[in-house]
Formats: C-alpha cells, sequence, structure tokens
C-alpha cells in the first residue's frame, strides 16, 4: 500500500506538472502563433522532458500532431485587414534571403532592401508564392504609413526603407495586386458586380483571403492623402480603380474613398478630376444602390461649391463639372429623378421666398420708417438667395440635365416646373443692370424648348429689354470695354452709358429672339406667332436713334418677313386645319435640311456670337480645352492604361516618401497662405458684386436702378486716397510733356 501511495503521489505530481507545462504551452501557443516556433518549443520539450513528452503521446496525441494547413488557415482568417501581422513564418521572412540564381543575401530584420523586393516579386511571378505575398504587402503597408507622426508600428518588423526600394515596393503593388488577389479568389480578370462579391464573401477562399484585399484598399487609400503630386495620385487611382469592386465587401472603406474621389473631382487639376470621375462612375456602375446616392448628392455638393465665384478661367472647368454630374444621372434615371425632384423643389422654394418678399417690399411702402427698413433687409436677404453665381449655375445645371434626357419619362415631366422657376428668375428684378442674369435665363429657356420641341414664350422676356430707357439714351459713358455676359451677372451704373453695353445687349436680344423663332420658323401658324414680334421691333426702329441699332432690327425683321413668306406659301397648298395632328409633320423635310430664311440667318448670328466669345477669352482653361465637352475621347484615353504603364516608373518620383521632409512642409505652408490670399480675394469680389443697398424694383426714373451703392467702379474710385490721384496725375502730365518735347525735337530735326 505504501508503494502504491507513493506511486500515486508521484503519478498526480506528473499530472499536474502535465497541466502547468500544458497550460504554459498552450499559453505560449496563443502569444506566438507562428507554426514553425510551435513545432521547435515540442522538439525542445522532447530533448529536455523526454518522459513528459511520451506521457503527452499517450494521453493528448492531438496536441502534438496537429495540421499545418489548418492553422495557416484560421490565423488568416483572424488578421487584421489594415495589419498584417507576423503571423506566418516563411523564407521570405528570414535574415538570409535567396535570390533567383541562386545568391545569398544578408540582410537586416528591420530594413526593406531592393533584394528582397525583387526575391518577393519573382516568387510571385512564378508560383503565386503565398509567403512573399503576405510579406510584400507588410512592405506595402510599411510604405504607406512610412513617417507617420503616431510613430513606429512596433508589430510591424520592417520600419525603414529607401525612397528607391518605396517606388519599387509602389509599383509593383499597384500595378500587380489587382490580378493576384482576382487569381487567389478565383474571380474574372476585369469588372464584376457586388453581387459576386457578396457570393464569394461565405466561401473559404474569401475569408483565408479577404485580409489581403482590405490591406492593398486601405493603406492605398492612406498614402493618397499623403501624396500632394497630381500626376502620382492620378496614376494611383488609375490602377485601384481596376478594383473598385472589392469595396462593396466594406461599407466603411467605400465611404472613404467616396469621400476622397469627391475632393479631387472638384478641386483637381489636369487629368485628375477626369481620372476621378470614371472611378466613381464605375464605383456607382458595380455597385448600384450602395452608393449612387451618396455620388450624387456628393457632387452636387462640390458642383456648388465650384460656382460660389465666377471668372473666365473657371468658366469651362464649371461646364465640365457639370457635364461630368449629367453623365453620372444617366447610370440610374429613376433615382436620378428622385434627387432632381427634391433638388428643384429647393429652387422653387427660394425663388417663392425673394417673390414673396417683393410683393411685402409693395405693400410696406406706406408704412413706417423702422418697419420699411426692416423689409427692406429682408427682401434682400431673399433676393440675393435668387441672383448669385449658385443658383444660377444650378439652373443651368438641371437645364443641363432635361436638355439630356428629355426624351426619357422620368426627366421629360421636370421640364414644366424648371421653365417656370427659370421665367421667374428672369422677372424677379427687371432692371438694366441685371440684363446678363436674364439674357443666361433666356438662353436656358431656348435650349429647353428646343430639346423638348414645346412652346416657350421668350419673346416678351426680350422684347421688354428693348424698351428700357438706357438703350434709348445717348452713350454718356464713353466707349467702355467690351462685356462677357458669360462671366458677370450684374453691371455698375457706369457700364450702364457705355457704348459697349448698349451693343451688347442689342445684339444679344437679336440673336436670342432669331434662335426662338427660328426653332417655329417651319410651323404652320408662324406668320401668327411673329406678328407681335414684328410689331414691336418696328416700335424699337422708331424710338431708337442709333444707326447701328436701327440697322440690326431691320435685318431681322427683314429675315422674319421673309420666313412668313416661306411658310404662307407651303401652307396655301395644305388641306388641313392648324388642330389636326398632321400639322406637326408640315415642312418636317424642309427643317431637318434648314433651308428657312431664319435658320440661315441664326447659322450667321452664331458665328458673330463665337467671334465674339473668341475675342473675350482671357486665360486657359484649368483642365484643358477640351475636358468641357466629356465624351468618347477622353473616356479613351484614360482608359488606355497601356500607355499610361509605360510612363508609370517615371510617375512615382524616386526621391519621395510619405510625411516629407522640413522643405516639403515649408511648401505647404507657403501654399496655405496663397489659397488663403486668393480666398479673402475672392470674398471681397463676391461682397463688392452682390452687396444691395436698396431694393427698388422701378426702373423707369434715374433712382430705379436696384442698388444706390456705390457700384464696383465707384466704390474702387470713391476708396481710392485723396493724395493718390495727385501723384498719379502728376506722373502722367510728366509722361505727356517728355513725349511733347521728344516729338518736337523731332519735328525741328525734320
Amino acid at each position: 500500500m505504501g508503494t502504491k501511495n507513493k506511486e500515486l503521489k508521484k503519478l498526480s505530481k506528473k499530472s499536474s506538472g502535465v497541466e502547468e507545462n500544458t497550460d504554459e504551452m498552450m499559453s505560449k501557443s496563443s502569444s506566438e502563433k507562428n507554426v514553425g516556433g510551435h513545432a521547435e518549443q515540442l522538439k525542445r520539450l522532447q530533448e529536455k522532458d523526454p518522459e513528459f513528452y511520451h506521457f503527452l503521446q499517450e494521453h493528448d496525441k492531438d496536441l502534438l500532431e496537429f495540421d499545418d494547413e489548418d492553422t495557416d488557415d484560421d490565423d488568416d482568417t483572424e488578421m487584421d485587414g489594415e495589419e498584417i501581422e507576423d503571423d506566418e513564418a516563411d523564407e521570405f521572412d528570414t535574415e538570409q534571403l535567396v535570390h533567383a540564381d541562386g545568391k545569398e543575401v544578408k540582410s537586416s530584420t528591420n530594413v526593406i532592401t531592393t533584394a528582397m523586393v525583387d526575391a518577393w516579386c519573382s516568387s510571385i511571378h512564378e508560383n503565386r508564392n503565398s509567403g512573399a505575398i503576405r510579406s510584400l504587402m507588410r512592405a506595402f503597408r510599411t510604405a504607406c504609413h512610412y513617417g507617420d507622426d503616431t510613430g513606429e508600428d512596433a508589430k510591424s518588423k520592417w520600419s525603414t526603407m529607401s525612397s528607391t526600394v518605396f517606388n519599387k515596393i509602389m509599383l509593383f503593388v499597384l500595378k500587380e495586386m489587382d490580378g493576384i488577389l482576382r487569381g487567389l479568389l478565383k474571380l474574372p480578370t476585369s469588372g464584376g458586380k457586388k453581387e459576386m462579391i457578396k457570393d464569394m464573401s461565405k466561401t473559404k477562399r474569401w475569408k483565408s483571403n479577404n485580409h489581403l484585399v482590405k490591406s492593398y484598399l486601405g493603406n492605398a487609400l492612406h498614402v493618397l492623402n499623403q501624396m500632394t503630386d497630381t500626376e502620382m495620385i492620378s496614376f494611383t487611382l488609375r490602377r485601384l480603380r481596376f478594383s473598385s469592386v472589392f469595396l462593396a465587401a466594406f461599407p466603411v472603406l467605400l465611404r472613404k474613398y467616396i469621400k476622397v474621389l469627391l475632393h479631387f473631382w472638384g478641386t483637381g487639376g489636369g487629368a485628375l478630376p477626369v481620372v476621378s470621375f470614371l472611378f466613381l462612375r464605375d464605383l456607382c456602375i458595380q455597385l448600384g444602390s450602395d452608393c449612387i446616392d451618396e455620388c450624387i448628392r456628393g457632387m452636387y455638393k462640390a458642383y456648388l461649391l465650384n460656382c460660389q465665384f465666377m471668372n473666365a478661367s473657371k468658366l469651362q472647368h464649371i461646364q465640365f463639372l457639370g457635364n461630368c454630374f449629367v453623365e453620372l444621372l444617366r447610370v440610374d434615371l429613376p433615382n436620378a429623378y428622385q434627387h432632381a425632384f427634391v433638388f428643384i423643389r429647393q429652387l422653387a422654394m427660394i425663388l417663392r421666398e425673394a417673390h414673396s418678399s417683393t410683393k411685402t417690399k409693395k405693400s410696406s411702402q406706406k408704412a413706417n420708417k423702422s418697419s420699411k427698413e426692416a423689409h427692406n433687409t429682408k427682401g434682400k436677404e431673399s433676393f440675393l438667395k435668387v441672383y448669385q453665381w449658385k443658383y444660377i449655375h444650378c439652373l443651368e445645371l438641371w437645364t443641363a440635365a432635361i436638355c439630356a434626357y428629355s426624351s426619357e419619362p422620368e426627366f421629360r415631366p421636370m421640364a414644366y416646373p424648371l421653365t417656370q422657376i427659370i421665367s421667374g428668375a428672369a422677372r424677379l428684378v427687371p432692371t438694366a443692370r441685371y440684363f446678363p442674369l436674364r439674357l443666361r435665363c433666356i438662353k436656358m429657356l431656348n435650349r429647353i424648348a428646343a430639346s423638348t420641341n414645346s412652346f416657350v414664350p421668350v419673346s416678351p422676356l426680350l422684347l421688354d429689354m428693348l424698351e428700357i430707357k438706357e438703350l434709348h439714351r445717348p452713350p454718356t459713358g464713353g466707349v467702355g470695354k467690351a462685356i462677357d455676359f458669360r462671366t458677370v451677372l450684374r453691371v455698375s451704373k457706369l457700364t450702364l452709358k457705355t457704348r459697349a453695353f448698349q451693343e451688347a445687349c442689342v445684339f444679344s436680344v437679336v440673336e436670342e429672339l432669331a434662335e426662338h423663332l427660328a426653332q417655329w420658323s417651319y410651323s404652320v401658324g408662324f406668320f401668327e406667332l411673329s406678328s407681335v414680334p414684328v410689331v414691336r421691333l418696328r416700335n424699337f426702329c422708331k424710338s431708337t436713334n442709333v444707326d447701328r441699332f436701327r440697322r440690326e432690327i431691320k435685318q431681322i425683321i427683314h429675315e422674319i418677313e421673309a420666313n412668313s413668306e416661306y411658310t404662307n406659301k407651303k401652307r396655301m397648298t395644305v388641306s388641313f386645319l392648324p388642330n389636326d395632328p398632321a400639322a406637326a409633320s408640315f415642312l418636317e423635310d424642309d427643317k431637318n435640311a434648314g433651308v428657312s430664311p431664319l435658320s440661315k440667318y441664326v447659322a450667321s448670328l452664331r458665328q458673330r456670337a463665337q467671334q465674339r466669345n473668341d475675342s473675350l477669352k482671357e486665360s486657359s482653361i484649368l483642365v484643358g480645352q477640351d475636358s468641357s465637352a466629356f465624351g468618347s475621347k477622353i473616356t479613351e484615353s484614360d482608359e488606355d492604361d497601356d500607355g499610361e504603364d509605360s510612363k508609370g516608373d517615371a510617375v512615382f518620383s524616386s526621391s519621395w516618401l510619405p510625411a516629407g521632409t522640413p522643405k516639403d512642409e515649408e511648401s505647404t505652408e507657403e501654399k496655405q497662405q496663397k489659397k488663403k490670399r486668393r480666398n479673402d480675394q475672392q470674398d471681397e469680389t463676391a461682397f463688392d458684386e452682390d452687396i444691395v443697398e436698396d431694393f427698388i424694383l422701378s426702373s423707369d426714373d434715374e433712382e430705379g436702378s436696384l442698388s444706390d451703392a456705390p457700384s464696383d467702379e465707384e466704390a474702387s474710385i470713391k476708396q481710392k486716397p485723396s493724395k493718390a490721384p495727385s501723384k498719379k496725375k502728376g506722373k502722367t502730365h510728366r509722361r505727356k510733356n517728355k513725349k511733347r518735347k521728344q516729338s518736337n525735337q523731332v519735328a525741328s530735326a525734320v
């Protein structure tokens, strides 16, 4: 019995030791996920305590005979997407690397060398080695987070690299990783839909490799926020665009990508807006409702931010942004109609508030002084919400959308409410100073009428402009500068009295009226339609004393009468009534050929207007001359990735690393200061352009202009110091006297 008790005690001690050693070993195995380290521990245990190892073989055989492949799969599925830890031992993590030619290259454990990257790349090309892919993705993460202010990642095996190694890693990963990931997941080589990713997410292949996808997209997004070079960002986005379908599995990353792409689309230069838009369009096509609503709202907001101020250099850039937005609506027209309805309704509510304030203004004319000032302030605030660049550009944006999809049943019903809004905005303040804004509204109405083939009463808006008193007075302000109505909404009081303004108004009225009548120049009722405009044009000829205006008006009257004679001869040969459906096909062949007198006259007017606009062009365009017309040429050139890949080696500068030198910080500060100064100048310009001191609708007397405050030119004159003009004047006189002496000397010599 004593011997048995001793044996039991020894066995109990042994079993307790087994439990302690087992717990210790399991804790080590859980803390160290490396499979090779686990095997080495068991080997050392066999050498150190063979009796205990034999006991484990008898009582816990599964602990010794584990499956290496299952452990690898479990480790893969537990890894975080953005941080790929050193959870597997492979031949590329050792201190000695083997080249393709068999030579051994020694490297430090915390430095990524060119030999390491070359070995990984060659192994991936040859046999798609999973260890090489994981090592390369860890290096890619280190490259993307290199120089972060948060400090070195303690879990990362590598911490330093040269700019050459960074260049090599970034180029290889951006060019090859999409194909590598699709090969691992057994997906098509390109394209795909979100349904494909959802089905794939249930498979074991996705659970084993989804961390690689998330690491690739997440780290690339991080380095995008560090880049400042436009070509570098464009190249990165162009390569990431091929993997856009993978974002369906990561909603958080998807929202971040959309935010970054919207920023690049609205503020980028060169080819960056085009590349960003194509990326956004691919997301909407592939992911559908998951991102199309956010993209439409984000692009609309970015468009408004770019439309706050207007000048000649931003004209075509804003047109480009608008064309991109209209193109995006094509992806899902029923969904786009819901957004169009909401945004157009907002424009209508702003206009209704402005009209109600004008009625309140008229009804409060007999009120006391304090209440009158309060009504004036409210009227100015509501009025400025309509007569600003953002509101007018929104009208033009939805006009372009309705004209582009006028044949679609979703958008055609929106033509009527938009026409009413544009007409109301044109009539809100009928003064001569806002002729440029009214002309923009009339151009929009003509576009809607032409695209929808519906009648819009544009002629009253145009003919009312000819009856403003400013056009019947001699130009006391001199010749004046040429005015580009495309870049202004309001002119100053001094500009009203110039010859250039009067000519621009009359010529613009003639051009838009001819456009309106030419649309119906093949109608069976053209004679009746044109009778009232002809009468009012003749009255203007009688009242004006300017010969050039009289010649211009007589010319359009002659063309209208010739067109009336042309249609009257044709309609005398038909037998149907005006309300007969057959009247719609009247002169349809002639309309397709464009042989009416008014059609030929309009063609000459368009050519004259184009020449005038070309002469007013002051500066180059931000995104290229042809970028405003979004078409197949831009898309094809951007999608030609073979040419771009050949330039890819030069895109990433060999001296660039994320979070760079203090020199970069100084340049960033200088850029911020320049941006601040530019914004201050724009704010001052916008304030001078849009401020209105008094809200008066009457335009019959001298005080009928909308603002009694000094205009842009008047304010600039009044703000000059009293001594400055005298100095300038003295310099001018001295210059003139010097020239006069020189001319006298030349004359005496002759």
